[in-house]
C-alpha cells in the first residue's frame, strides 16, 4: 500500500496517548480485504479503518473497519476518528458527513481546531435482545452474583453491534473485574455479542464508570473506550433509570482514561467525544 496517507488518532480524549487509538488509511479503494486485514494486524490496534468511495446513496464515504481478527460491521471510536481524519484531509474545519458501514448509514458531525476535534454520531436505532443470567455474565468477567445490580438484569443491546450490558451495584466491583478466558468466549458466542460492558451507574448524576471485555487473536482483551457500547448502555438505561443522557468514564484501569457521552435523539442515540490527532504520514511499504 505504498503512498497511502495515514492518520493516527486517539479518540474519546483530548490528551495524546490516552483514549482509544486508531489508524486511518485514506484512499483505500485499491486495497483488497486480505491487505486491509494484514494492515490491521500490523498496527495491533483494536481497530484500523480504511476510507473508500461510498457505493450507497447519500453516503459521503465508506468506512471499512478492521479488527485484528477480521472486519467489523460497525464500531464507535473508529467512526468518530475516521470522520475527523477525513475532515483534516479535506481541509474542512466543520463537517457533517454520512458514513457508510456494513451496519448501514450513520451521520457524523465534526468540528476541528488544529490537531484537536470534537465529533459526534447518530448510531442506528437500538434493538434489545436476550437477558442472560446475571451470575453467568458476571462470572465471565471475574465477578460474583452478589456484584449484580439489585434491579437491572444484564441484556444484549445493539445500535449496530450487539453488546452484553452488565450493570453492577457498586463502582468498587469494576476494580475487581478480570475477564475469565475459560468463560467469556462461550458466553459471547452463545449470545452473539461482541463484548461484555460492565457498568456502574450513578443515575442521579447521569454518569457511569465502565469496563469492556472482548475477544481478539491474543485471547481476552480489554477496550479503553467502546463507543459502540455506550449507545446501547444509554438505550438500556433510558427506560430503567429515566435517563436521556449519560457521561461514561472508561479505560482508567488500563492507564488510558476516556470520556464518552451519549444522548437520546429521537429514536436514535448520539455518541460524542473529543479526538486528538497524534501523527500523520504515508505508508512506504
Amino acid at each position: 500500500m505504498p503512498g497511502h496517507a495515514l492518520t493516527w488518532l486517539d479518540v474519546f480524549t483530548d490528551t495524546p496517548l490516552a483514549g482509544n487509538g486508531l489508524c486511518v488509511v485514506h484512499d483505500a479503494d485499491d486495497l483488497d480485504d486480505a491487505t486491509m486485514l494484514a494492515v490491521a494486524r500490523e498496527t495491533r490496534l483494536s481497530e484500523t479503518t480504511f476510507v473508500q468511495t461510498a457505493d450507497a446513496e447519500g453516503a459521503d464515504y465508506r468506512n471499512r473497519i478492521f479488527a485484528i481478527q477480521g472486519e467489523l460491521p460497525f464500531a464507535g471510536h473508529p467512526s468518530l476518528g475516521t470522520a475527523v481524519a477525513v475532515a483534516r484531509r479535506r481541509g474542512e474545519s466543520r463537517a457533517c458527513y454520512v458514513q457508510q458501514t456494513r451496519a448501514g448509514l450513520q451521520p457524523v458531525d465534526v468540528t476541528l481546531d488544529g490537531a484537536r476535534a470534537r465529533a459526534s454520531m447518530l448510531q442506528n436505532p437500538a434493538t434489545a435482545g436476550a437477558e442472560p443470567d446475571a451470575a453467568r455474565v458476571l462470572a465471565a468477567v471475574g465477578l460474583q452474583a452478589g456484584d449484580a445490580h439489585e434491579r437491572w438484569r444484564p441484556q444484549v443491546v445493539s445500535t449496530g453491534v450487539p453488546h452484553v450490558i452488565a450493570p453492577v451495584g457498586e463502582e468498587a466491583a469494576l476494580a475487581r473485574a478480570a475477564a475469565d478466558p475459560a468463560l467469556l468466549p462461550g458466553l459471547l458466542g452463545d449470545l452473539g455479542a461482541t463484548c461484555v460492558y460492565v457498568a456502574a451507574v450513578d443515575a442521579q448524576a447521569a454518569t457511569a464508570r465502565a469496563r469492556s471485555f472482548f475477544l481478539g487473536d491474543a485471547g481476552v482483551l480489554e477496550d479503553p473506550a467502546t463507543g459502540s457500547a455506550v449507545g446501547p448502555l444509554l438505550a438500556y438505561l433510558a427506560p430503567r433509570a429515566g435517563l436521556d443522557a449519560v457521561t461514561v468514564t472508561q479505560g482508567v484501569e488500563m492507564g488510558r482514561p476516556s470520556t464518552l457521552e451519549a444522548s437520546v435523539e429521537g429514536e436514535r442515540i448520539r455518541v460524542a467525544g473529543d479526538v486528538v490527532v497524534v501523527a500523520e504520514g504515508h505508508a512506504v511499504a
